[in-house]
């Protein structure tokens, strides 16, 4: 563990002083309950897969090619096992004692949830939740899993796709509407386990007009001199000392 106390200290005076605090996080938050980034590729991917990550989770992959879209997907967006850490469960206790008001993630886990958070805005949708494209019904996460090849409707032998934002499609916009409502009115942002590369998401940080802009991330964010607090570590090790 890395020394950073007097960061620490400052944070809890920030939570201390502030009751409409917003959280806005990433691929980090889930990385510590043991989901990795999906665009972390090594040399065994290339012996699994012909095509970049990128590529696979496109709009245009899933049409043309949905039998592979699908292998890729059950290996390596479904993580069930996952439980939540310490950033997940401090944030739904912040929430339970009226200090966040929401949770914005760009994860599609629905860790958050588990851990208690009630005000969740997913950016990027949640693999918990699959809809037939041909009459709507709902799919919980096991279909998918149990299912071979393609997911099909039990009711009308629809495609099943997961509610996740994929490459080239657009995101919901009344997601995007209240997420940018609740940073426009929040006193204090907290970002954290997001490098702050993917856009339209990233974005919404430019509607933070509050006192306190704080940054919790291992590596260097675009926002990082931004940053009224800049703490440069896991952040789940940053909440478990909250």
């Amino acid at each position: 563990m890395g020394n950073y106390q007097a960061e620490i200290d400052e944070l809890k005076r920030i939570i201390d002083k502030y009751s409409n605090i917003v959280f806005f996080g990433g691929a980090g938050v889930s990385t510590e309950s043991g989901i990795p980034d999906f665009r972390s590729v090594d040399g065994l991917y290339h012996q699994q897969y012909d095509y970049p990550p990128e590529t696979i989770l496109s709009h245009t992959f899933y049409r043309r090619k949905p039998k592979e879209f699908f292998r890729f997907y059950r290996n390596k967006m479904l993580f069930l096992d996952a439980k939540p850490n310490a950033a997940h469960v401090k944030l739904a206790e912040l929430e339970a004692r009226g200090k966040l008001k929401t949770v914005i993630t760009q994860n599609i886990d629905g860790l958050h949830q588990a851990a208690g958070s009630k005000t969740v805005l997913e950016l990027h949708g949640s693999v918990l939740r699959n809809y037939c494209e041909k009459c709507g019904q709902f799919h919980d996460v096991q279909y998918i899993l149990d299912s071979a090849d393609v997911p099909k409707c039990e009711k009308c032998g629809g495609s099943v796709k997961p509610d996740v934002v994929l490459y080239e499609e657009g995101l919901d916009s009344r997601t995007m509407t209240d997420a940018m409502r609740f940073i426009r009115d929040a006193q204090v942002l907290i970002i954290g386990g997001t490098s702050l590369a993917v856009y339209p998401a990233a974005g919404l940080i430019d509607y933070f007009r509050g006192d306190n802009l704080v940054v919790i991330n291992k590596a260097p964010t675009p926002r990082d001199s931004h940053a009224d607090l800049l703490i440069q570590a896991p952040i789940g090790e940053v909440f478990s000392q909250l």
